[in-house]
């Protein structure tokens, strides 16, 4: 079909929703979360020169495992802010945050592409698998960039290509065939927006990161069965829901079966284990 432009305030708004009601279940999900893309989080934190008393920007923070993972490194002389779009999200951050003891995380809703902080404040901000789904990237790098100081810098996890990440690109291609939907535009945000070849190193290029550097770490997503990947997807994933939403309650069903049979396929007696490549880029300001 032919793939379609977004309105990225209805997007945004919509996000936000999608967020707000995934919440808890992100946050009950957090230790499978945690495992998965925790070799994945401690490079990034490498890459970012997060170290004791570092000031630091967690952009899209959600329920906030790598901000208590980063707030670990920073010491109690050290201070993160986490900010996300979703306050459900944050509630459960900090929360979190005060059961660990960790008096450095401060939360603050606030749009990611619309950072109201002070200038030249933080020593780094870092971006779990949140930068792919802002409609305007560069306003969002940008924003990051202002945040920094000088020589601060700025590492993000992104997803790489659709055929290194089949965990989740098999189910969105099934629900795409089963609900008739179009192809998302060049450009449109979404998990593999910045896998390309060069796409994420261009963003960052782009926004004034200079000494730009990537790397690509296999992250596997181990579960106990394919069974525990389809309630791990339909619980923490709200837009799949609403790519399902146009089709009745039976081919909805028929939609989750045709994806648990694909997946299958990454099923062996130990467990499910659901391909996933994640790029980690960082930048200097």
């Amino acid at each position: 079909m032919t793939a379609t432009a977004i309105d990225p305030v209805a997007y945004k708004e919509t996000t936000r929703e999608q967020w707000q009601a995934a919440a808890a279940a992100w946050h009950r999900w957090g230790p499978t979360i945690g495992q998965w893309l925790g070799s994945a989080t401690e490079r990034m934190l490498d890459m970012a020169d997060i170290r004791v008393g570092s000031r630091v920007l967690d952009v899209a923070a959600g329920a906030g495992e790598q901000t208590i993972v980063a707030a670990r490194r920073i010491g109690p002389t050290g201070h993160i802010i986490a900010t996300d779009i979703s306050s459900n999200l944050l509630e459960f951050a900090a929360s979190a945050a005060r059961q660990a003891g960790l008096a450095t995380i401060e939360t603050q809703v606030m749009d990611g592409e619309n950072l109201a902080l002070e200038p030249d404040s933080f020593d780094a901000v870092i971006s779990r698998v949140g930068l792919i789904y802002f409609p305007d990237r560069h306003k969002a790098l940008s924003g990051m960039r202002r945040a920094l100081k000088p020589g601060g810098k700025l590492a993000t996890i992104v997803y790489s290509t659709p055929e290194h990440n089949q965990f989740f690109a098999l189910p969105l291609a099934i629900i795409r065939r089963h609900a008739q939907l179009p192809d998302p535009s060049p450009g449109q945000p979404g998990p593999f927006s910045l896998g390309g070849a060069g796409v994420l190193e261009a963003a960052y290029t782009r926004a004034g990161f200079r000494d730009v550097q990537t790397q690509i770490i296999n992250a596997p997503l181990r579960l106990s069965s394919t069974a525990e990947y389809l309630r791990f997807a339909q619980e923490s994933w709200g837009a799949l829901h609403q790519m399902l939403a146009g089709l009745t309650e039976a081919e909805r069903q028929a939609t989750w079966q045709a994806i648990e049979q694909a997946l299958g396929t990454f099923e062996d007696p130990s467990g499910f284990e659901g391909p996933c490549e994640l790029i980690i880029g960082a930048g200097t300001k």
